[in-house]
Formats: C-alpha cells, structure tokens, sequence
C-alpha cells in the first residue's frame, strides 16, 4: 500500500507491508518549466525559504524539483529527469551544479545541444541519470551535434560508442564535448582575443519608449516636412528625422530598409549636442502633440515627453558599423556605411576590421563562436553585447579580401567558400573540424 501526499514538494513516505521505507528507489520526469522570476517573482518569494539548496532567484523551478527529487531518493536510488539544459551552463544552475557534486553520484549526461525534443517546447535539453550516493569523480557525457533525432538511429549505440568522461570536480560549468571540440576550442584559445580587448566598441540601438511616435514611414516625413513655415525650419527638421533600421530589416552582410525613420528628438549628447527643444520645431511638435499623453506616461524619456532618453553615443551611428538582430532565430550581421540609426531590436559596433569581423559573424565559423549565446524562454538566441564581446578572433594580418568581398558585393557560393576557407586557415582548423563546425551551423 502506498500513501502519497498530491504537492510534490512535501514530505513523502512509502509504507508496506514490510514497514517504512525511507524514500522512492526511482524518481523519473520531465518536471516543469516556470522561470521563478515570472509573475513578479511570485514562485521565487514562495519557495526561497524553503531550504532548496538549488535555489536561485534568476533561475528555473526545474531546479527545484531535482533538489526534491534527490530528497525523496532512498539511499542509492536513482532519478532520472528530462529537462532545459540552461542550468549546465547559466550562472543560476551553480548552486544547482553545486548540490548534484555534493549530494549525489551523476552517471550518465545526454546534452541534446540545440535539437529540439519536444514539438511543443522550443527549449534545449538534457537527460541526466543520478543515485543518490557519493560522487564517483567520472560523469560519462555525450553531446549531440546533428540538426535532428533522425540523425541518430539508436541513441544508447551511439552514446555508448562516443561517451567520454567529465570529472565535475575541475569545472565550474558542465560542458560536454568531442575530443574533436575539444581541439577545436584549444585552437580558437590559442588565437583568439576578446572582441571586448579589441578596439571596438558594441551598443544596443536607440530605445523610444513609444514607437508609434517616432518612428514615421516616408509618406509621414514627407508631410511633416511640408507642413514647416519657414525653409530653416524645414532644413532643421529633416535633419532630425533620421533613416533607422530594425532587426527585421537586416540580412546577411546588408539591409533592406523599408523607408523607415526615426524623429531624433534627442535629450543633448554630453559635450556635443544640446537637447532638442521641440519648441522652435513647430511640425515635429504638431506631430508628437497627437501622442503627447502616452507620450507623458512612458518610463524611457527625456527631459519633456518629447525628448528621447539619454544616449551618450547617438553620433557613432553615423560611422562605419556592423549592426545584427539583438533577439531571433537567425544569426544575420549587416555592414552599414550610410549612417543608419538603429532601433532597440538591433546591436551595433563600430571600430576596427569591420569588414573582417561581418564575413566572420556571418561565416559557419562565427556561427559556432556564438553556439553558446544565452537563449529567452522561447528559445530565441539573444545576441546581446554580452555575448558578442567574450568571442574569440584573430586579428587578421590581411584584410584585403574582406574588404574586396564587401565591396564589390560578391555574396554567391564561390566567393564564401573563399572567405571561409580564409577564415578556417586563421584558426588551423583540420577537414574533421571543419565538417563539425558547418554540421552544428545555427540558422543563417
């Protein structure tokens, strides 16, 4: 006879005829999704005192229930979970990284790496199979690399034949790898440097607080434009109304901009500029005075609602730059010498080797230094400064032929192939490492 209490987190007790046993010898799931921050950290205040040793304010209640699931174990029980697999790797999985290394012996971790498992759930996973007794030094790991399952026709042969061990007791996070990643990652470290130590500079696009305002189609500039009474206003406000791209307007190596502009109504650049005073600009007033309520109420503002929020760098968009997406399922890197502004939903960089740095972006090669970029809840890549400053790239002693390629427009099969191999050379990668490298290639 069993008696089981319905909430998962409380106290559970098995009886038998035998007597008491003091926990399950099998705990087996796939436990739920909830970020413990959602819903204003509604889960995150219910449980933090609740003695989870997992537990982490930015982290996911998954974890908690594998610290419970190792709770109810009895003494050399096992359990087995299928879950995200964000806590091998984020920082809110190290308590949870922590507690499996103290409390429990893992013995077999399958990363799916990005092969979605679940039709239903855009999210990277993991299974890993534990007992609770003590750690044993030796985590037999696999990680798949193909685009799908049907790659793999029988994953315990497959993960029998590549396993390899990973002693958690000298990582910090839990990263399984080849011996041909391995090698891989061995040859990007040794010629590598931190974009970050390189002379560049990243930033996020401008931030309006209200798009419906300040972003106009031509037709819209066209009529504020005309409605100026004098030419100097006029000149003045077409020099404010600025081009502007989106994430959705960016492809590989270009753009394509839908005549999409940004009213530059900006709040003064320390040293540069002083704020904009809508006053002497009567049509952009006239314009703004249709918003001027929600206008009034948005957090991201300047010194008057009509006044963009403070951005100390609002001239580098008219340099040279590289701008990409900054959340979405593709990896696309553009290169902008016509002085574009960009929206929020964009990065940029300007700074040195630009025309190397896109083809490597846009390259398979860039692709896989970006394989470990930090995903949203729905499984979007967030390709944010964060992610694009630790990447490591050699400085290239020529760049002619990125900059020709960029130039002259080139963008067909050949002359990426060119660009690629150029590119492979500067990391001395070999054909094998070549071939994981494109067979692992997130969306283009």
């Amino acid at each position: 006879e069993i008696f089981l209490k319905s909430n998962f987190f409380s106290l559970v007790f098995l009886r038998s005829s035998h007597g008491i046993k003091d926990g399950f010898d099998i705990v087996l799931g796939n436990p739920p999704y909830i970020q413990l921050q959602a819903n204003k950290g509604a889960l995150a205040t219910k449980y933090e005192d609740c003695g989870f040793d997992a537990f982490a304010r930015t982290g996911d209640i998954y974890c908690l229930f594998y610290n419970r699931g190792t709770e109810l174990l009895c003494q050399d029980g096992a359990l087995c979970f299928i879950t995200s697999n964000k806590w091998m790797r984020a920082a809110y999985g190290e308590k949870l990284r922590n507690f499996l290394k103290k409390e429990t012996n893992p013995s077999l971790l399958l990363d799916f790496g990005g092969i979605q498992v679940f039709e239903s759930a855009t999210v990277d996973t993991n299974i890993l199979l534990l007992t609770k007794s003590k750690y044993e030094n030796s985590t037999n790991c696999v990680t798949l690399n193909g685009k799908s399952l049907s790659c793999y026709k029988d994953l315990s042969d497959f993960f029998q034949q590549n396993k390899i061990p990973l002693n958690l007791n000298t990582v910090n996070r839990w990263v399984v790898l080849s011996s041909i990643e391995v090698s891989i990652n061995k040859k990007i470290a040794s010629v590598g440097i931190p974009l970050k130590n390189w002379n560049i500079k990243i930033y996020r696009g401008v931030l309006t607080g209200f798009n419906e305002a300040f972003i106009i189609s031509g037709t819209k500039r066209e009529e504020i434009l005309n409605n100026c009474k004098t030419e100097e206003e006029k000149e003045r406000t077409a020099e404010l109304i600025r081009p502007i791209l989106r994430g959705r307007d960016i492809e590989r190596y270009g753009y394509k901009w839908e005549d999409t502009w940004l009213i530059n109504t900006h709040n003064g650049i320390k040293g540069k500029g002083k704020r904009v005073h809508v006053e002497d600009l009567p049509s952009i007033k006239a314009h703004l005075d249709q918003y001027l309520t929600k206008l009034s109420r948005r957090a991201d503002k300047g010194d008057t609602p009509y006044n963009l929020r403070n951005c100390a760098y609002l001239d580098h968009f008219s340099k040279p730059k590289i701008m990409w997406k900054r959340v979405g399922s593709i990896l696309r890197f553009s290169y902008d010498k016509e002085g574009h502004f960009g929206l929020d939903s964009t990065c940029f960089a300007i700074g040195e080797h630009l025309e190397f740095l896109v083809c490597l972006l846009n390259s398979p090669m860039g692709h896989y230094l970006l394989r470990n970029a930090p995903k949203t809840g729905t499984g979007d890549l967030l390709i944010s400064v964060q992610a694009v400053e630790p990447i490591l790239a050699p400085k290239p002693e020529d760049t002619s032929i990125y900059e020709r390629y960029l130039a002259n427009g080139l963008f067909n099969e050949e002359t990426e192939r060119e660009i690629n191999k150029a590119i492979y050379e500067l990391y001395d990668l070999t054909d094998e490492e070549i071939s994981l490298i494109e067979q692992s290639q997130l969306t283009p």
